[in-house]
């Protein structure tokens, strides 16, 4: 089959962007050809794999979303594809992987000002091209919770909705040298072994709480923050953050680390993983974490956090977030938690659950429900 994967944005180091590469990789592997089309790439992308960037003239980015779009559709009409993968909101796929939570759900939220912008108006349109009941885009759901918020608005027929299982990278499980592994990482960091080495990973430190984690260190007695460091892993702007930590008195105890390629050392180096979201789809660096035997932190809006209630391999905050109930959680993290009794639950956890299957789930869906190229429409 020859495929064509389409998505607004390629970096190495966006979850949404790293699912598509590993789908993709997942098709290659099966013998089928793939032709990544994106508006914006940056950064290298794993060969055989290429991504063509697609020029638009819009400015404003709602635009430029629908002209990229209708682009795509033009050059998958011509190019003899089998099928149109998407990984954002667009009209005429005939697969959309949802990574994105349910935009309709957030506009009820908001003001009539707000629902009347025309971004929108066009993104809601976007996303009603993809789960409306008279198209038949078939969806890749990768969180329970979303596929039910989608069925309630949309009414969107449940045959068209596969829910995946979780596709972590089997290189996040702690390996027989987990303990040299870590210690080599954190002599690298500049760590002994009475630092505690917290840890965020994630682009979009805003939307990741990255405010919230920088409190919670600032809160600690003084001889826990002492010794304790934050590393924060992503593609993002550390700016404000640096500023927050100034702020807080603790900017020597906070380190940006930009985007990296060594996330499993890191994890097994850290001693807890700080996941304090305003809100997450999933969160899949909370699995990595389980595979990786690392503590974890984090809040009720990640829709993975049920997978560390279920492993009890951290704390799970309550919502609404309340600041003063994670400072205490990671307190008692770092100073009276049964560490390896956690640990211990999630290797368990990592036995007894499929954390890992995603893309192949996901390709044998595409080769099932393999349509003959035709358009989807909603006036």
């Amino acid at each position: 089959m020859k495929l064509a994967f389409a998505l607004f944005k390629y970096f190495p180091y966006g979850g949404l962007q790293r699912d598509c590469i590993k789908i993709a990789q997942e098709c290659v592997a099966r013998g089928h050809s793939v032709d990544i089309f994106a508006l914006e790439t940056s950064g290298e992308i794993p060969q055989p794999l290429t991504v063509t960037c697609v020029d638009v003239r819009a400015r404003v980015n709602y635009r430029r979303y629908a002209q990229f779009a209708i682009k795509v559709k033009e050059l998958v009409s011509k190019g003899d594809y089998a099928a149109l993968v998407g990984f954002n909101k667009m009209p005429g796929l005939d697969f959309y992987y949802a990574a994105d939570p349910c935009f309709a759900a957030k506009a009820q939220e908001r003001s009539c000002v707000y629902n009347m912008l025309p971004r929108t108006r066009s993104f809601l349109a976007a996303e009603k091209s993809v789960f409306a009941p008279q198209v038949d885009t078939q969806i890749l759901l990768i969180s329970p919770i979303e596929q039910e918020i989608f069925t309630q608005i949309y009414h969107t027929q449940p045959e068209r909705m596969h829910l995946l299982p979780p596709g972590i990278q089997r290189d996040r499980t702690a390996p027989p040298d987990y303990i040299q592994r870590r210690q080599l990482k954190r002599a690298e960091l500049g760590l002994n072994d009475t630092h505690k080495m917290l840890l965020m990973v994630g682009s979009g430190f805003k939307t990741k709480g990255a405010d919230r984690s920088l409190i919670a260190l600032a809160s600690l007695p003084d001889a826990v923050r002492d010794i304790t460091r934050i590393y924060i892993v992503g593609q993002d702007n550390p700016r404000p953050f640096m500023r927050k930590a100034k702020e807080l008195k603790v900017a020597e105890q906070v380190v940006f680390l930009g985007g990296r390629d060594d996330i499993p050392d890191l994890l097994f180096a850290a001693d807890v993983l700080l996941h304090p979201a305003y809100r997450e789809n999933t969160g899949t660096v909370l699995l990595e974490s389980i595979a990786a035997q690392l503590p974890i932190l984090c809040t009720e809006a990640c829709g993975y956090a049920f997978h560390i209630r279920s492993a009890k391999s951290g704390c799970v905050l309550n919502s609404p977030f309340a600041q003063q109930e994670m400072d205490a959680a990671l307190l008692a993290l770092l100073t009276t938690a049964d560490i390896e009794a956690l640990k211990k639950n999630a290797r368990e956890y990592l036995v007894r659950n499929d954390l890992f299957s995603m893309p192949e789930k996901a390709v044998d869906i595409i080769e099932q429900f393999r349509p003959r190229r035709r358009k989807n429409s909603v006036e």
